[in-house]
């Protein structure tokens, strides 16, 4: 069955929404993944590189002292976790595991991590909702003896910092290889044979993922979230910026077609667009309903791609969350750019982000890309300079952004990026 869309502010939202992003298209004209962009010529003065060096890719920015309440958050992706491919799969070898992300990040001044506890449909965690993860067990369903979310959060908050559980909402499996194999209690296996839940999961050429057009998938999404907060001390939920996987209509055709047979009888229906921006907005404001009638202080986030085009095809309306209430209490646009890209450069996305943040409820952090630090990302503009990180931490400080999550927890402590992380904790000091 499909439910009837949203509320009349919601509405009024979308369409107000859709009027901005056309002129905002227009004004800062970008199109496309801004990862894949080549290098242009400098956008921005020269100004100096932390080691002496002239270099015009980065803006001689002063150091901005920090807030009291400065976010410096980590993301600890899966991968860190995986413990699937590990001779021994032990409750102590995963303990060590984390220990060593926690003390790399305690090293360089983070005060919260971010950690992946469902990236597949699948839980690092007992659940009543979602099978166990292959990533602690080996092989999806498979009870790792212990309960890995337990440890994660004690051994955070006994480092002092906070620790947010993050989820990717709707993905059940990337390509047909991760996970390989699928738990048989996993929904997606269930529904499968149940004719009452048609449509509610969808297989395409890049994955498996939920359909947020059900009422019954929202409502399994916003439970799932629910049951971590009711039994971890977690001090905040994450979405990542992963939404509707495609554009084509086919994903969600059935689903679509029911709903504007049922609308037309009375009214016009929403386009495809729109339509599925509100189904995401119906999920989004659910979990944020169910997390604070549990616990109004734990924190619900969300970090979309720093390109609001993309955001907004993938269902990802970011412009209601960050000015209406009721959805999150913080946005962090992967600002996954340096001062040199051609298409959108970090400092006219963090002015966006910063404008599009009006809201005074919501906090807004900027996501950094440590892992692009040194390398040949981007035409190798990343190579031009050693503080280009810390550039962005001083320019996010003057454009009064809350705080900022890098990504991720592996380049904290590598050669490639220990020189920029470098400057970034003296921005910290500073």
């Amino acid at each position: 069955m499909v439910i009837k869309l949203f509320h009349r502010h919601s509405l009024l939202v979308c369409i107000g929404l859709l009027a901005g992003v056309v002129a905002l298209c227009m004004a800062v004209n970008f199109f496309g993944n801004q990862e894949d962009v080549p290098a242009q010529a400098p956008l921005l003065p020269s100004s100096s590189f932390s080691d002496g060096q002239a270099d015009s890719s980065v803006p001689e920015i002063p150091v901005e002292p920090a807030s009291e309440d400065e976010m410096r958050a980590v993301w600890v992706p899966y991968m860190s976790l995986d413990m699937s491919q590990e001779s021994d799969r032990s409750e102590a070898a995963f303990q060590q595991k984390f220990d060593t992300i926690v003390e790399e990040a305690k090293q360089c001044g983070m005060n919260a991590l971010v950690v992946h506890v469902r990236p597949f449909g699948d839980a690092l965690y007992p659940s009543n909702y979602f099978p166990w993860s292959h990533i602690v067990g080996g092989t999806q369903g498979t009870d790792p003896g212990y309960d890995p979310l337990e440890y994660m959060v004690d051994a955070t908050h006994k480092a002092g910092m906070e620790f947010h559980a993050w989820i990717n909402p709707l993905r059940i499996q990337s390509g047909g290889d991760t996970p390989s194999t699928l738990a048989a209690d996993n929904n997606y296996t269930v529904w499968h044979q149940d004719a009452s839940r048609d449509g509610w999961t969808v297989q395409t050429a890049t994955g498996k993922y939920y359909n947020p057009a059900y009422s019954g998938v929202r409502k399994l999404i916003a439970d799932g979230v629910k049951e971590i907060v009711e039994n971890y001390a977690v001090d905040g939920i994450q979405f990542d910026d992963y939404f509707y996987p495609s554009e084509d209509p086919a994903f969600d055709e059935g689903a679509y077609n029911a709903y504007v047979e049922s609308v037309s009888r009375s009214g016009k229906p929403l386009e495809l667009l729109e339509w599925r921006q509100a189904n995401i907005n119906a999920m989004v404001s659910l979990t944020y309903s169910e997390i604070k009638s549990v616990n109004p202080d734990v924190q619900f986030g969300i970090s979309p791609q720093v390109n609001v085009s993309n955001d907004l095809k993938m269902g990802a309306d970011v412009e209601s969350w960050c000015s209406v209430r009721g959805y999150v209490d913080y946005i962090c646009p992967q600002l996954y750019v340096n001062f040199e890209n051609p298409v959108l450069p970090y400092d006219v996305a963090a002015e966006q982000w910063r404008e599009m943040t009006t809201d005074p409820n919501v906090k807004l952090y900027f996501g950094l890309a440590v892992y692009k630090a040194g390398s040949d990302a981007d035409g190798g503009t990343w190579k031009k300079a050693d503080n280009i990180l810390a550039q962005q931490v001083a320019l996010g400080r003057q454009v009064k952004c809350d705080g900022f999550m890098f990504y991720s927890c592996e380049y904290l402590d590598h050669d490639q990026t220990r020189k920029e992380m470098e400057n970034v904790m003296k921005q910290f000091a500073g």
